[in-house]
């Protein structure tokens, strides 16, 4: 019989799935997910040093791609496209490719994840030596992610690869690995469940941590929101509030003084600059609020 790879395997716990209560699958399904608590502590180390070489690359003016296919491509704009509204970054900055273009996002792309020459040739033409490409694969082998990391090679692009298999393929054509040893799925070969979960939260922890690490917060707090709706609107008024120590009248002139920006208007009311001045001040830092305040 051919060796399975890990995500493939079947799950021993998962056995008599057909048959469990309603109650039970829930109970089953909540238990399982404790492997990817596990599997995220495991990996701490090499999500760190993909984290060190993002920011290094975003802070030289390059650009960070996640690219997969099926739901590791999903996943990787999911976590792209949340970017901008959460810290107001370009759309340019963090962004995300999937096997089979924009049709795949909502439909089935047939052999998309097998074309290694599109991954290749995607990565070719969008990516320069400036960049990071991070290549999602729960199996580790899909051909278009190979394809991607190949073409990384040639362009000399800082390049990381997440896999849910201890021998994903994908480990040998890239710099650095995380390997999520989520184990196999209470669906057997459903990647979309345990291994898509803990895909997800490295993705969150790598661009949260990047940005954390550009001066995007300040402390746990969101000050680079991007004010886009009344929900965001109000989140500004508040994080205003409460730096600036101000009232919620002092609050919503500053943000309108400093354009709804949250890092300008907390200056506008600290110490009384215009939103020109507010902006060279922290251009001068980094971006950094907390550096401001030094």
């Amino acid at each position: 019989m051919q060796n399975l790879s890990i995500t493939e395997s079947v799950n021993k716990e998962s056995e008599n799935l057909d048959k469990l209560s309603s109650e039970d699958l829930a109970q089953l399904f909540a238990e399982d997910t404790l492997n990817v608590v596990a599997a995220l502590k495991k990996a701490k180390a090499d999500i760190a040093k993909i984290v060190d070489a993002v920011t290094e690359c975003l802070d030289n003016g390059g650009t960070l791609y996640y690219l997969g296919a099926g739901t590791s491509g999903r996943l990787g704009i999911l976590d792209a496209v949340e970017c901008p509204p959460t810290f107001s970054t370009d759309p340019a900055m963090v962004q995300g490719i999937i096997a089979g273009g924009e049709k795949a996002l909502i439909h089935a792309v047939e052999g998309a994840e097998d074309d290694e020459e599109a991954g290749y040739k995607t990565v070719k033409e969008k990516l320069n030596s400036k960049d990071a490409l991070i290549v999602i694969s729960a199996s580790g082998g899909a051909a278009y992610c190979i394809g991607a990391l190949k073409a990384v090679k040639d362009i000399n692009t800082f390049s990381g690869a997440i896999s849910n298999n201890s021998e994903a393929k994908i480990f040998s054509y890239s710099e650095n690995n995380i390997f999520l040893d989520t184990g196999a799925e209470i669906l057997s070969g459903s990647t979309r469940l345990k291994a898509g979960t803990s895909q997800k939260i490295v993705l969150n922890t790598i661009s949260t941590s990047v940005m954390v690490k550009l001066g995007k917060t300040y402390g746990n707090l969101m000050v680079d929101v991007k004010v886009s709706n009344e929900k965001l609107y109000k989140r500004a008024l508040g994080l205003v509030q409460k730096i600036a120590e101000c009232s919620e009248e002092e609050a919503k002139e500053a943000l309108e003084k400093s354009q709804n920006k949250v890092k300008q208007a907390i200056l506008y009311v600290k110490k009384k600059l215009d939103f020109e001045e507010a902006s060279e001040l922290l251009e001068k830092n980094k971006g950094f609020l907390s550096r401001v305040f030094k």
